[in-house]
This record gives structure tokens, C-alpha cells and sequence, in this order.
């Protein structure tokens, strides 16, 4: 039987974790906030058997408090897949709706102002999870976004209705769908509250540190079911100073496997002893980048406008991989772009197709294996620009942008990139995205990952037909590292509005013929 399996019939309510906690009272001095059960943890770091803090007497002048986990419950484990959109956006979309029942004259109108609000509630955050959750906290938020949507359609129904009784009846509407969404938020906050108390919803969380801001986290965290995280265990580079404090279930390089282990759901970073280098390297793998991550700042004394646990200020860390809902925007902008500009560029394929049949004979097409997303190898096509005396040659030279045996009809396609254009197939296909990073052929994807530690991160997402590295001016024989740091960039920091930033930038690239 696993030690989680013999602990768990001990600590499945918050009655039985207290009388745990009394027990524990006895033998940890200050121990105000001890738990009941125990998680899995790996062999060489669990906790002393049956959970109790080491026999070891705590340092002198240190009021120890061990802080250990309790057994999930039965609820939270079925529930784990919930988000706070979850609950938030169909309330605020019925009460958006809500003035047609009433009347539907103003269905368009309703409809409009339903999609706006909540698409400006989604880029001001407010569907995004709060430790804290209060009404009061988001309620200005809300309040602007709901005025200035409503000013925009009240505006625009003004405009095409020269009636002041039909705009008169539609505002009337905004006004009734404005209130019916801040009292949705008022329910839905305080259901969330007590979900949380009640430990119907709460996701493992890891402490990544093992300080006294880590050991005050966890001891909120257990002490006060509201903020919706349930302890699991700290994780650092090196042991702590006192280690009855926090219970350590492995160390900084054992996170990957630790978040399968207690399926953890939050990484909360509280100063943890290593370079933040390092602790990026880690975060940046697959299991670990797919946690909600949240950090408490470095001058965490200082004003703080995030969130925050007790009176520990948190900011929420933005999503360091493209997944999920992000993921399907970008995959959905892609086949809508590359779809158009196929349409579109038809006239132009066609051009550039019989040029590069004058200029060099069959063979329009050049197919070469590139590596793509999660380090997949698929075939990349382009307009033939020279011939390529072999397999090896084709696969293994940097560049030839100075080949004697490039025309001059494939030389003004290079330097125009009109050579890339067949590669909206393989956006189409998924092969490729439409911004990304540059896809490169494996022999210099694995002599690059070996020398450069950041390279193989940019693969988390597809490479693309341009990119941010690309329009910063890193084409040719530019340094790797530059390059490799601006695409994890660009992964870290994506949006739409970044992708139509890097496209715009292209096409001046394009028209000033800044290519190879």
C-alpha cells in the first residue's frame, strides 16, 4: 500500500485534519497549522514515516511550524478540470442576453453588445482565476468595460437609427443587461468562495522554494481553503535550513516527474535558492508549462497591483507555451490567412511557378525535411531556387545566398521571399504556422540544441512562414543565440496583435527586398 493510500483514510475532511493538527500541536513548537495526511513524494526526500516533523530539535530562536499536506477529497478530484471562465462567462453571457426575453427589436444590437462586453472583459483578465476573490476588487474593472462597451454600441445604434425612441428603448436594454451581469458576478464570486471553503474545487499546488515566504505561503494556503489551492509539498534546489518547516518531496530538477506524481495543477514561486535561468529551464518543460504559474515578486514589500495570498502579494506569470484556447485562436487565424492568401496570391504562385520553370527546367518545387512543433520532421516546400548537387549538401549548408548557381530570376525570389510562398500548404496543413520561428533542417537543429540551451524551446510551438527573429533583422549568418532568444520571446509573450505586428513588419521587408 503507498504512503498516500495508507494516509488518505486519516485526512479526507477538515474535522479530521484538525484533529490531526492537535495531535501535531504536542511535538512542533508553534505548530498552529499542522496537517493531517501526507501526498507521494519521491523515496530519497519523503517526510519521516506517518507524516511527523523530524526528531531533529528545531535550531534555537526558530518558532517551527510544520505544515503538511491533507488528502484531497473526493469532489476536488472530480473537478480538477474546472477554470474560472468556466463558471464566469456563461453567467455573464445570459445576462447579456437577457433583454430578449423581454423584447427582440433589438436582437442585433443585443447580440453585438454580448459579443463585445465579452470580448473586452476576456483582454482586461477578467476571466482569469483570482486567488482572492472578492466582487468589490473587480468591480471598477467591470463597471469601465461595461460602459465602454455599451457607449460603442449605443453609439453605433444611434448612428443607424435616426429614432431617439428606438434608441432610447435599446439603451434601456444595456442598462438592464449591465446590471443583471455585476449582480451574475456577485453570485458566481460568492459560490466560487464557498466552493472553495467547502473543498468542492481546489487544485494541488507546488511551492517551488523553501524560505520562510514558502513556508508562510503553505501555512496560508493550508490554513485558509478559500484561496482554492491544496498544498501538495516544496520542491527547491538545495534542502532547507530547517527541515521540519516544509516537507521537501524532491528537489528543483525532480519537478517534471512531481507534477504527474501528485497531479499538481499551480506552481507558486516563492524565492527559491537557484539562478532564475535555471528555475526557466525547468518551468519551460512540457509537464510543468502546462500549470497555472503564479510567483510572488522579488520586492514583494513594495506595492503590489496583483493578486495576492493573505498579505503576500502574487502576480500571475503569463503562459510561458501556446496551448489550449491560445493555441486554437492562433491555429484558427492561421487556416483563415493562409486560406485568403492562397486565394488571393493565386495570380502571383502561378507567375512565380512558370518563372521558376524558364529559369531552371522541371522541377518547380523543392521539398527539404524541416523540424517542427514537439521536434516532429515534416517537408517543406518552396519555389526551386538552384539545384543542390546532393542529399548531403541539401541537408548540411548554411546558406547560398552567394551560390554562383543561383539565377537571377531565383536570386530576385530569394531576396524578395517569393520563394516561400507555396508554404502556405503546408500552414494549411498544420505543418507550419503563419508567424513562428524558423524552421530549420535536423542536422543544424541538433548541433544547435547541443551549443545553445534555449534553441530546443522554441519548438514548442510551430515554426513559422516569418517570424519575430526574422523581421528584427537575425536572417543569414546571424548569431543562434539571438535568434533562439527572440523566438522563446515570441512564444512567451504571444498575441494576436504581436502576430500582426511581425506581419506588417514583413511586408515592409518584403517591399524594401531585405531578404537573403
Amino acid at each position: 500500500m503507498s504512503r498516500q493510500q495508507a494516509m488518505g483514510h486519516h485526512a479526507t475532511t477538515p474535522q479530521r485534519d484538525d484533529m490531526a493538527a492537535q495531535g501535531m500541536r504536542a511535538e512542533v513548537r508553534g505548530g498552529t497549522d499542522a496537517g493531517g495526511g501526507a501526498t507521494g513524494a519521491l523515496p530519497t526526500s519523503t517526510p519521516p514515516a506517518g507524516g511527523q516533523a523530524s526528531d531533529a530539535p528545531p535550531r534555537p530562536g526558530l518558532d517551527v511550524t510544520a505544515v503538511l499536506p491533507y488528502a484531497s477529497s473526493r469532489a476536488s478530484t472530480r473537478t480538477r478540470g474546472l477554470r474560472a471562465w468556466m463558471m464566469t462567462a456563461p453567467v455573464d453571457v445570459a445576462a447579456l442576453l437577457a433583454p430578449l426575453l423581454i423584447s427582440l427589436q433589438y436582437w442585433r444590437g443585443t447580440l453585438a453588445m454580448a459579443g463585445l462586453t465579452v470580448a473586452i472583459f476576456a483582454a482586461g483578465g477578467l476571466y482569469r482565476a483570482r486567488r482572492h476573490v472578492s466582487i468589490l476588487d473587480e468591480l471598477p474593472s467591470l463597471c469601465g468595460r461595461l460602459l465602454a462597451s455599451a457607449a460603442v454600441i449605443t453609439i453605433v445604434a444611434a448612428l443607424r437609427h435616426d429614432s431617439a425612441e428606438y434608441v432610447g428603448g435599446f439603451a434601456r436594454g444595456v442598462i438592464i443587461a449591465a446590471g443583471l451581469v455585476i449582480v451574475g458576478r456577485v453570485f458566481s464570486r460568492e459560490f466560487a468562495t464557498i466552493a472553495r471553503k467547502r473543498r468542492w474545487v481546489e487544485h494541488n499546488a507546488i511551492i517551488i522554494g523553501s524560505g520562510p515566504i514558502a513556508v508562510e505561503l503553505a501555512r496560508l494556503l493550508r490554513r485558509y481553503p478559500q484561496y482554492g489551492l491544496r498544498f501538495v509539498g516544496c520542491v527547491d534546489s538545495t534542502p532547507p535550513q530547517v527541515s521540519a518547516a516544509l516537507p521537501l518531496i524532491g528537489t528543483l530538477d525532480q519537478l517534471e516527474p512531481l507534477v504527474r506524481m501528485v497531479e499538481c495543477d499551480v506552481l507558486l514561486i516563492a524565492d527559491p535558492s537557484c539562478p532564475e535561468l535555471t528555475l526557466m529551464e525547468v518551468l519551460r518543460q512540457p509537464r510543468s508549462a502546462s500549470c497555472d504559474l503564479w510567483a510572488v515578486p522579488r520586492l514583494w514589500g513594495s506595492r503590489s497591483h496583483g493578486d495576492h495570498i493573505g498579505a503576500i502579494p502574487i502576480v500571475k506569470v503569463g503562459d510561458i507555451t501556446l496551448s489550449g484556447p491560445r493555441w486554437a485562436l492562433k491555429r484558427a487565424s492561421d487556416i483563415l490567412f493562409a486560406a485568403t492568401a492562397l486565394l488571393l496570391l493565386s495570380p502571383v504562385l502561378l507567375l512565380c511557378a512558370v518563372a521558376t520553370l524558364l529559369d531552371g527546367g522541371p522541377g518547380i518545387f523543392f521539398y527539404q525535411e524541416r523540424i517542427g512543433r514537439h521536434g516532429k520532421p515534416f517537408h517543406i516546400i518552396k519555389f526551386r531556387s538552384m539545384r543542390p548537387v546532393d542529399e548531403h549538401e541539401s541537408q548540411t549548408n548554411w546558406s547560398i545566398a552567394h551560390d554562383q548557381r543561383v539565377g537571377p530570376i531565383g536570386r530576385f525570389m530569394r531576396r524578395t521571399s517569393l520563394d516561400e510562398l507555396p508554404q502556405l500548404w503546408n500552414i494549411l496543413r498544420g505543418d507550419m504556422s503563419v508567424v513562428g520561428p524558423r524552421p530549420e533542417r535536423p542536422y543544424f537543429v541538433e548541433k544547435f540544441s547541443a551549443e545553445y540551451p534555449n534553441y530546443a524551446m522554441r519548438h514548442r510551438v510551430a515554426v513559422g512562414l516569418t517570424g519575430l527573429a526574422q523581421v528584427s533583422g537575425l536572417r543569414g549568418d546571424t548569431p543562434i543565440s539571438d535568434r533562439a532568444r527572440f523566438d522563446n520571446y515570441y512564444i512567451e509573450n504571444w498575441s494576436l496583435w504581436l502576430d500582426a505586428k511581425v506581419l506588417i513588419r514583413t511586408v515592409a521587408e518584403v517591399f524594401r527586398a531585405g531578404g537573403r
